[in-house]
């Protein structure tokens, strides 16, 4: 019998799926503070999948990872969306394609 350890956080259905490929999944539940340690860890791993692949699926990954995070620190998507239009309008966004280069005082 193969056995292959991941520790690793998981979307919900992962369990289902593996088990439903006839093999068998341990998992646990987390307790908040584990959850919140390892939602930050997934969100390093998915920002390292993105710098590796750069594409669609990762960046949807990378969202919902942010989503995750945003919702296990007690906030809710509308505060997140809020936040970031806010800042949107206050700072710009990152379409203009700006590389601040340096800044002289006078």
């Amino acid at each position: 019998m193969n056995t292959i350890q991941h520790n690793k956080l998981v979307r919900d259905r992962i369990p289902e799926i593996i088990e439903a490929s006839g093999k068998v999944c341990v998992a646990e539940i987390l307790s908040d503070k584990a959850y919140l340690r390892m939602v930050d860890a997934k969100l390093d791993e998915e920002l390292d999948e993105y710098h590796h692949d750069q594409n669609i699926e990762e960046l949807a990954d990378l969202l919902e990872v942010i989503y995750a995070a945003t919702l296990a620190r007690g906030y809710t998507l509308e505060q997140l969306e809020a936040v970031r239009a806010e800042k949107a309008a206050k700072r710009g966004t990152f379409t203009k394609k700006i590389l601040l280069k340096e800044v002289i005082e006078k």
